[in-house]
């Protein structure tokens, strides 16, 4: 396993977790400040300056990408599945622009959640089906511009409402489905917060191997967790063991950085800065 005791190169910033302090200028800003050397932006954060600005900022700070946050939200009525569909397009198109090595899929819940306006359905195994359907859509598109899609399979406490694809087996079972010859087009983005439970992991965690790990998110979880949403850990101050996960991803062969990524309504409250010094630090004890 890869000793990150001493510095912070493998780290990476999911913009989220700074994203109530300032924008996305100000955040690549203070991660060159800090000497953190990549970013995972949102793509609301990239619309709130403009693309351009967007990927003129990564560039002159010589940031790279972890991924790009997000695509999905494929489950819809009729009536709005063309929507899903060129939205995920723009998705490809901006992950692209901005040189992200894959776009991280969120894949929706029950339609009206996932597409507002849609009509009201609680057939979560018709949700689930669409999901497949939409993703075999999104990838003949993505492949065009070469770009991975990650699949980030959600807590099931999110089934309704941002993913019913729960685990990580279920999340390969689609990347088997769609690409059995495991070209790289497809593959999964894990986040702790979501998978550390699962008493499956270690063994789907080889199943995935380095060809379908695309992306490794930290955080930590709270007990008790006020909001399951926004209450997320700074790593170290809840119950998952994060080496241990690390070590099993590196153990397949995953290099890649560790990208932090926490959605907390206390978090937010704290300067940015303060935010960064605590990543690094955390990211090399803990992580």
């Amino acid at each position: 396993m890869r000793d990150f005791s001493h510095d912070h190169r493998w780290l990476s910033l999911n913009t989220a977790t700074v994203r109530k302090q300032g924008d996305l200028t100000a955040i690549i800003e203070a991660c060159a400040r800090h000497g953190i050397r990549a970013i995972d932006p949102w793509r609301d954060q990239v619309a709130a300056i403009g693309l351009e600005r967007a990927v003129r900022a990564v560039k002159d700070a010589g940031l790279d990408l972890s991924g790009y946050c997000r695509g999905g939200m494929f489950p819809a009525d009729a009536a709005h599945r063309a929507e899903a569909r060129d939205d995920n397009r723009r998705a490809v198109d901006e992950a692209a622009a901005l040189g992200a090595p894959c776009i991280v899929l969120v894949v929706g819940g029950l339609p009206q959640y996932s597409r507002p306006g849609s009509a009201a359905s609680k057939d979560i195994a018709a949700a689930r089906s669409q999901v497949h359907d939409g993703i075999a859509e999104m990838l003949e598109y993505a492949k065009q511009a070469k770009l991975p899609l990650a699949i980030e399979p959600l807590h099931p406490a999110y089934a309704a409402d941002r993913a019913c694809v729960n685990t990580t087996k279920h999340a390969l079972d689609i990347c088997d489905a769609l690409d059995p010859a495991r070209s790289g087009a497809i593959g999964v983005a894990l986040d702790v917060y979501h998978i550390w439970w699962d008493p499956e992991l270690i063994d789907q965690i080889a199943r995935a191997g380095r060809n379908r790990l695309l992306a490794f998110h930290v955080c930590d979880w709270l007990v008790p967790t006020k909001d399951i949403l926004n209450d997320r850990g700074m790593m170290g101050d809840g119950v998952i063991d994060i080496k241990s996960v690390r070590s099993m991803v590196e153990a397949q062969g995953f290099a890649g950085y560790s990208e932090i990524e926490i959605f907390s309504n206390d978090w937010w409250t704290k300067p940015m800065d303060e935010v960064l010094r605590t990543c690094i630090a955390r990211h090399r004890t803990v992580v």
